[in-house]
């Protein structure tokens, strides 16, 4: 039985987040199952297309994606990921250790094999990253798309250090883009109401996924706070 845990994150002065819940797949993949061609098929057999297979570094900035959801599978190492707020201070070092965020949100240990389905609006940010490593994408291209014809063969054997994830999208919605907070103020609504996608990414037709947690409503307010 797959353990998955919902978190439901509300707007802030900043960030959109979701009416729908953050969903973390604790513990979704064996350490055999880790390879990220076969985590790619599965993806592409859900109607989800793999953009990315990154190594974090230390810390990062929080954003959000505002107009596609994401799912992020970790394949390496441990980190601490920060859901629900922006930063509030552009200095990495302010940001992540010395408490300049919004306040609210939730930090989610995240270890190898485990998994998350991001609703589109909901910040994120990873840090106190183990093993320590450099940022790279490790993947063919430029982390918005695989430029192979075939995409699990141009993965397989990919050499993973430090604490790595792999990135998908649902098809035929475009890539991700990078908000850090304050774009969309005055206009929520436009991340809330993204369509939700047809199958999990890991799940396919389970209930215990997108498919059964999502719900497809459309949410609008006049205050984003």
């Amino acid at each position: 039985m797959v353990e998955v845990s919902k978190h439901y994150l509300p707007p802030t002065g900043l960030v959109p987040n979701s009416p729908q819940p953050l969903l973390h797949y604790r513990g979704l993949l064996s350490e055999a199952e880790l390879r990220p061609e076969k985590i790619h098929r599965t993806l592409e057999e859900n109607g989800w297309e793999t953009q990315w297979i990154i190594r974090y570094g230390a810390t990062q900035a929080s954003h959000y994606h505002s107009r596609i959801h994401e799912t992020m599978v970790v394949l390496s190492g441990t980190a601490t990921i920060r859901f629900g707020v922006a930063d509030t201070d552009s200095d990495l070092d302010k940001s992540t250790w010395g408490g300049a965020k919004e306040a609210g949100g939730i930090e989610i240990t995240a270890k190898a094999g485990d998994a998350f389905a991001i609703p589109a609006g909901v910040a994120h940010k990873t840090h106190h990253t183990s093993p320590s490593g450099e940022f790279g994408i490790l993947s063919p291209g430029d982390g918005h798309s695989i430029p192979a014809h075939d995409v699990a063969e141009a993965l397989a054997g990919t050499q993973l250090s430090g604490f790595t994830m792999m990135g998908a999208y649902p098809k035929g919605c475009g890539s991700w883009d990078f908000s850090v907070g304050g774009e969309d103020v005055g206009n929520f609504e436009a991340a809330w109401n993204i369509k939700k996608p047809e199958k999990d990414p890991f799940l396919g037709d389970s209930l215990e996924g997108v498919v059964g947690q999502w719900k497809a409503t459309t949410r609008s307010t006049g205050a984003n706070s």
